[in-house]
């Protein structure tokens, strides 16, 4: 195993067994779904030639629309100022627990996202990342590091936004990875700042597990227990933008806390390429 590639300790153990949803309404989610899919990929090419910001809107109406699609609820809480709510030129950071969280993240802040090469290898889904923009990222190589950040730095640039996940792999949502502070450095770079987004996973109300894409999952296994789910809920929590101060660390370390709620202390988990689980408070 790479150990620079990071590890999470989640899988199934981390998903306790809950009530479904009946068979009928999950084949409504399931049609549903596949209907809205094909519909946003169809206009969504047309999308293409709009002006940015009308193509942002229609993006974020889209990822509101597929998470509907599925039974899932979408909560925003914005704790920005109103007059600041405008996302350009920043690098979007937040916990990774699904591959759901890039549909969640788009419908409040649209953006290319970095993900990892083998996202875009999936069949179905990886033709459509390849078709508007996902940057893929080869994990453990460090010889292509420094140009995918020079990449992300030059988008950046140019007033776009770009989302990461530093935690460099999924967790359950009840526990998190540290920050790797490679990417930042593209905000560093480019003089902008970094947007910090909390992601939470909760049905009837409680905190949740079943969403997490972890272990041995299967894009297919984790999408039927999300379409199952009883009443689901994903809660994108918006902080105020951070200025990219000129230590990548200490601003991997300032988003890190403010997105798990607690402070950074010494690393105590051992093991090959895994980062030291924090349990989130909220």
């Amino acid at each position: 195993m790479n150990q620079w590639v990071p590890v999470s300790p989640c899988g199934v153990d981390c998903v306790p067994s809950t009530p479904r949803a009946s068979r009928l309404r999950i084949g409504m989610r399931c049609a549903a779904f596949g209907l809205v899919a094909v519909l946003v990929l169809v206009v969504g090419l047309a999308s293409i030639l709009l002006p940015r910001r009308a193509r942002h809107g229609y993006w974020r109406a889209s990822a509101r629309l597929t998470l509907a699609s599925m039974g899932v609820r979408l909560d925003v809480d914005d704790r920005r100022p109103r007059q600041a709510r405008r996302v350009r030129g920043a690098l979007i950071v937040a916990n990774h627990i699904s591959f759901l969280d890039i549909v969640a993240i788009a419908a409040v802040a649209p953006a290319r996202f970095v993900a990892k090469r083998e996202v875009l290898q999936m069949s179905g889904f990886g033709y459509v990342a390849r078709l508007f923009g996902v940057l893929p990222h080869v994990r453990g190589d460090l010889r292509r590091l420094a140009p995918m950040i020079a990449r992300v730095g030059e988008i950046l640039d140019r007033g776009r936004a770009v989302a990461v996940f530093p935690e460099g792999t999924t967790w359950c949502g009840g526990a998190a990875g540290r920050f790797r502070p490679a990417f930042f450095q593209a905000a560093v770079d480019a003089g902008v700042p970094v947007l910090p987004l909390r992601l939470a996973y909760a049905e009837t109300g409680r905190p949740a597990t079943l969403a997490g894409f972890i272990g041995d999952d299967t894009v297919g296994s984790t999408f039927t227990r999300i379409v199952a789910a009883r009443d689901l809920t994903v809660t994108v929590t918006v902080f105020a933008r951070q200025l990219p101060v000129p230590d990548r660390r200490v601003l991997a370390d300032v988003c890190e806390e403010r997105i798990t709620g607690l402070e950074r202390g010494p690393a105590t988990w051992s093991g090959t390429g895994a980062a030291r689980p924090r349990i989130f408070s909220r």
